[in-house]
């Protein structure tokens, strides 16, 4: 109980740490983490551990990037141009076969030994080397993994991450397919897996007893007990990339974004399991599958939201189901639209102009018939509820419990009256909704909860630059 205890109260330590790190700083757009710049990247097989919220120690297998050595859940995540003809060497340290597949990719391997999907290293061999190659023809997101017994060594880690980012990529206007249909202002990763702790711990035993002979695992009594976003569980998802804390979880997982502002959300199924991956405050919109735009033909298009067209075929959603092996690349964007009230208050004197509110249709009375809404130009606030007060009143300060990233302020960009010791987890004064599985018990780890595939998408005030 008070190694539970103790992991609960750096939990919460660490996500005061996440925040304090926040800070704004201008001229940066928010990317994703992972390897750039190259198109040859040698890759290790290790055994290395992983912490876990519940005071858990995990060993796990994963790919080592060789210019560092360090082993990571997941895999260094390759991020790539299109038109790159790329090369990936894989070399192995464990007792059985491995290998990588790479799906969406007309790939060619050399080396090794024939496996059943591709060219294997063979396992106890510290000198043999397979090379795969492939030209990443399209843009989009993808995935890689483990296609030697898969069953056992996707469990334990073998998988990443790939982007492909599209011909002429400018980083000052960026998109995810080479158009406006897929244009983003910030851009983040959610790869979703989950584990089976009995799996681990047999294998790490098994390993104790004798180093040269690979594992023999019962994988079909496969059980998940925990579950992770871009190889973290809540709330350590939550921590700062890089966290010294973490070195075999460097990447983070806590999207953010401006209201108005187009936030590409880049989902992975990595393990086994199929999850509902749901999000709050608004809905989002499905552009992509598999590194596919979903169009009806090349430029079709859609204006479904006020803010920037989509693919025709694009789906608005609310919850997206993420299938073992698929990529979902999705379109976010929060705009308080029809909340009732001003999100930025009644008395401080803003304006609410907007220079896209030129025609009142009877169906709503704030469109134009082209999509725009009556939105203000600079801070995205939906004009028709300007000036509207909060419709409730709200409790004395003393009738309140404080959440810990609640501001004082239901108004967005503003801090209001805490008592003393409570805030400073809300640096910018925004609105936090939670992400997370729509499926219960992965909220948990091991049973405690909260945790697993949890996180949350903070909606910044304008003018708060997020890198």
């Amino acid at each position: 109980m008070m190694n539970t205890f103790t992991r609960y109260i750096r939990g919460q330590i660490t996500v005061l740490v996440a925040l304090l790190l926040l800070v704004p700083a201008s001229g940066a757009w928010a990317q994703i983490d992972g390897l750039t710049g190259q198109t040859t990247f040698n890759l290790t097989v290790k055994t290395g551990h992983i912490v876990t919220p519940d005071a858990a120690s995990m060993m796990i297998w994963g790919y080592a990037d060789d210019s560092t050595g360090q082993v990571q859940i997941p895999g260094p995540t390759l991020i790539v141009n299109q038109g790159d003809h790329i090369t990936v060497n894989l070399h192995n340290t464990l007792p059985e076969a491995v290998s990588i597949v790479f799906p969406g990719h007309q790939v060619t391997a050399s080396g090794g030994v024939a496996g059943v999907l591709t060219n294997e290293v063979p396992g106890n061999d510290a000198v043999t080397q397979v090379t795969y190659e492939f030209d990443a023809t399209e843009p989009g997101t993808y995935t890689y993994y483990s296609g030697s017994h898969s069953d056992l060594q996707v469990e334990m880690g073998l998988y990443g991450a790939i982007i492909v980012r599209p011909a002429g990529f400018d980083p000052a206007a960026p998109t995810a397919y080479g158009d406006a249909r897929s244009a983003y202002d910030y851009e983040f990763l959610i790869l979703q897996s989950e584990m089976d702790y009995a799996i681990h711990h047999q294998v790490e035993l098994s390993l104790l007893a004798d180093p040269l002979v690979p594992p023999v695992i019962d994988t079909a009594a496969y059980h998940p007990t925990i579950w992770f976003l871009n190889g973290r569980p809540g709330p350590d998802d939550l921590a700062p990339a890089g966290a010294a804390w973490l070195p075999v979880q460097p990447y983070n997982c806590l999207p953010r974004g401006n209201p108005g502002k187009r936030v590409l959300a880049r989902m992975i199924g990595a393990g086994r399991d199929s999850h509902p991956f749901h999000t709050h405050g608004n809905n989002f919109d499905l552009i992509a599958r598999n590194g596919r735009l979903l169009e009806s033909a090349p430029g079709m298009s859609k204006a479904a939201t006020e803010l920037g067209p989509v693919p025709d075929l694009a789906v608005s959603d609310y919850t997206q189901t993420t299938s073992p092996g698929g990529t979902y690349d999705t379109i976010y964007t929060w705009t308080g639209e029809d909340l009732g009230w001003d999100i930025y208050g009644t008395t401080n004197g803003h304006t609410c102009s907007s220079s896209t509110c030129t025609d009142v249709s009877p169906a709503d009375g704030y469109d134009d018939g082209t999509g725009d809404a009556c939105w203000d130009d600079t801070t995205y606030e939906f004009c028709p509820d300007h000036g509207k007060p909060l419709p409730v009143v709200l409790p004395d300060i003393k009738d309140l419990t404080f959440g810990m990233f609640w501001s004082g302020s239901p108004l967005l960009g503003n801090e209001g009256a805490l008592p003393p010791g409570e805030g400073g987890f809300n640096v910018n004064f925004g609105y936090f909704h939670i992400w997370h599985s729509h499926n219960e018990r992965e909220l948990t780890n091991n049973d405690i909860f909260p945790g697993g595939m949890m996180t949350f998408f903070i909606v910044e005030p304008p003018g708060i630059a997020i890198q």
